[in-house]
């Protein structure tokens, strides 16, 4: 069986945890997009590890994980990152395998990527990690693959300053080196975790373009990134928060103003702790917007969403959620791809009752106060999809589980 898991908002939906949880029963978990601007923070009797390429079932010791086909890799970020886990005790040798194909960074890219975004028409707001850079390249045909940096004769073709910042890392680099569409051809019948990076509003055709990732963050996305047809796939799975965040520039119609909503903004920030695990960055908040949420939904075939953050909400009287948009004085329910119409949406928004009761040790769906059923149900019933997991803390134990994701 193949699952996929996307962010089905604008990334930082809590899919590391949920990556997490579900691959303990995988027996191989593939990350099919993106880079080291993606982190994922997974806590774990107690410790915090923090990810940013290695895909996140590296803590399960029989869990092979692999950076795969549409990733573009930052390679000493890779290693360190790598070395980090193993001070932790993670003994990850012989379980963390790179496509042959995936891309490479180059040095300067990241100086390249904020010269870049500085001069911009429209700056992005980019974490500065070279990605975009490198996509660019890749684009042009004119990229660096690992297939390349472990092949003596294609080696020797690059500049000297190219070699002398790979050279360190060319053997353990080659160990590493995999036919990744190949080893998931001889792997028909295991269980397959396909880990995407960011989110659905952040994909390069999909998302509030041009402020998005240069990546495919959609599900179809993990089709190429993991070397496999589609119709592998078995399950997309779509992980969502309570409420909606953003980082950088872009559209953002349900996101809180201080005029509107007073403190509210800077109340669920810090109660969800919403600071970016790769840059430190605040992330801007909203109401959760489920116009987008549907539409992402639709776009991806979402099979079961994944509800994360459910407890931010506990000390709240009243919940509000974004069911449309007024832009040039009409109504909308869907999402527009002119960036001026999206840019002048003002959210409609509908009010629900708060629980007011502490979720954070609730074990089953009953036990969750019955407001926060209602709170579930309103949002299956608009986006038109089954809430299959509701995540009510961050520690793995914190997890209720109504429909399990591994079952045909």
């Amino acid at each position: 069986m193949t699952i996929t898991v996307i962010g089905a908002q604008w990334g930082d939906e809590g899919k590391g945890k949920i990556v997490d949880f579900l691959a303990e029963q995988a027996d191989d978990v593939v990350r099919f997009s993106g880079g080291a601007n993606a982190g994922h923070t997974i806590i774990r009797d107690g410790e915090k590890f923090t990810l940013h390429l290695v895909p996140s079932g590296i803590l399960y010791p029989n869990t092979v994980v692999t950076l795969g086909i549409g990733m573009v890799i930052d390679v000493p970020s890779l290693f360190q990152e790598l070395d980090t886990l193993e001070a932790q005790g993670i003994q990850w040798k012989g379980r963390v395998l790179v496509s042959d194909r995936a891309h490479v960074l180059l040095p300067g890219d990241r100086e390249e990527d904020k010269r870049l975004d500085a001069s911009r028409r429209l700056p992005i707001g980019t974490t500065g990690r070279g990605i975009g850079v490198a996509y660019v390249r890749k684009a042009a045909r004119d990229g660096v693959r690992v297939c390349d940096l472990v092949d003596d004769e294609t080696f020797a073709k690059l500049s000297a300053d190219e070699q002398a910042h790979f050279q360190p890392y060319r053997d353990r680099l080659k160990r590493m080196s995999s036919d990744l569409s190949d080893r998931m051809h001889s792997h028909q019948g295991r269980r397959i975790l396909l880990e995407g990076a960011q989110g659905v509003m952040l994909d390069l055709d999909f998302g509030t373009y041009p402020y998005v990732s240069c990546g495919m963050s959609s599900a179809g996305g993990a089709s190429l990134g993991g070397g496999i047809g589609p119709r592998r796939i078995d399950r997309v799975i779509g992980v969502f928060k309570a409420y909606s965040t953003r980082v950088g520039n872009g559209p953002f119609p349900s996101e809180f103003s201080v005029e509107r909503d007073g403190d509210l903004g800077e109340r669920v920030q810090t109660i969800g702790h919403e600071f970016g695990a790769t840059t430190g960055r605040p992330r801007r908040c909203g109401y959760l917007d489920l116009v987008a949420l549907r539409y992402a939904v639709r776009t991806n075939s979402i099979d079961g969403l994944v509800l994360t953050k459910l407890d931010i909400y506990d000390s709240f009287d009243e919940i509000a959620v974004c069911t449309g948009y007024t832009i040039e004085g009409k109504t909308w329910r869907t999402v527009p791809a002119n960036l001026r119409q999206y840019e002048q949406a003002v959210p409609v928004i509908e009010r629900l009752p708060g629980w007011q009761r502490s979720t954070a040790n609730a074990s089953r769906y009953e036990d969750l106060p019955a407001r926060a059923q209602d709170y579930i149900r309103f949002i299956e019933s608009f986006v038109e999809a089954p809430i299959d997991i509701v995540s009510v803390g961050s520690s793995r134990d914190q997890t209720i589980i109504r429909r399990t994701p591994w079952k045909a």
